[in-house]
C-alpha cells in the first residue's frame, strides 16, 4: 500500500527529477518533445516548484510504495476550492487502483481544510486520464486553451469534483 509523504522544501530537486522522468515517459503520445520539455521547465523545474511553495500557495506530496517514490501529487488552496494541479505516477504503477488511492487521500485534505469542491485542468487528449476523473466523480464544467508561452497552448477541459 502506498503512503503520501508531503515535500518538504529540501526534497524539491527530487520531486523535479521524478516529475521530468514521468513527464517525458507520459506526455510523449500526446504533446511533442519540445513542448514537455518546455513545460517541465516551466511548471515542473526546482524553480518552478520554488515559485509555487512561495507564491502559489502550493503543496506536494510523494507517492511512496514500499520505500520508493513511484509519483506525486500537487494541490493549491484557492478561495473556494481546493486545485489539484498534478497527479502522476510512474509507468510501472499505472492502473493498479493508486490514482484512486492518491484521490481519496485528495479529498481528505480537502475537508480538512474546508473545502466542498476539488478542481482540475486535463489535457483534452489525455483521455484515459479523463475517464478516471469521471469515474471518480468530476463532471467536465468549462473548456479553455491557455498560452503558455513560446508557441506552445495548453487544451484543457476544467472538472470539478463537489462533496455530496
Amino acid at each position: 500500500m502506498e503512503t503520501f509523504i508531503e515535500v518538504q522544501r529540501e526534497n524539491i530537486k527530487e520531486l523535479a527529477q521524478l516529475a521530468d522522468n514521468i513527464w517525458h515517459e507520459y506526455w510523449g503520445i500526446i504533446l511533442t518533445p519540445e513542448q514537455i520539455d518546455y513545460m517541465i521547465e516551466k511548471f515542473q523545474s526546482e524553480k518552478a516548484i520554488n515559485e509555487q511553495y512561495n507564491n502559489e500557495n502550493y503543496t506536494y506530496y510523494f507517492i511512496n510504495q514500499n520505500g520508493k517514490n513511484i509519483g506525486y501529487f500537487g494541490i493549491s488552496k484557492k478561495k473556494n476550492y481546493l486545485f489539484l494541479s498534478k497527479l502522476y505516477i510512474s509507468k510501472g504503477f499505472r492502473s493498479k487502483g493508486i490514482g484512486r488511492r492518491a484521490f481519496e487521500k485528495i479529498k481528505e485534505i480537502s475537508l480538512q481544510n474546508g473545502y466542498n469542491e476539488i478542481r482540475l485542468t486535463v489535457n483534452k487528449y489525455n483521455q484515459n486520464t479523463i475517464y478516471a476523473y469521471l469515474k471518480w466523480g468530476f463532471k467536465t464544467i468549462d473548456a479553455v486553451v491557455t498560452d503558455i508561452g513560446s508557441g506552445f497552448v495548453m487544451d484543457d477541459y476544467i472538472m470539478s469534483w463537489n462533496r455530496q
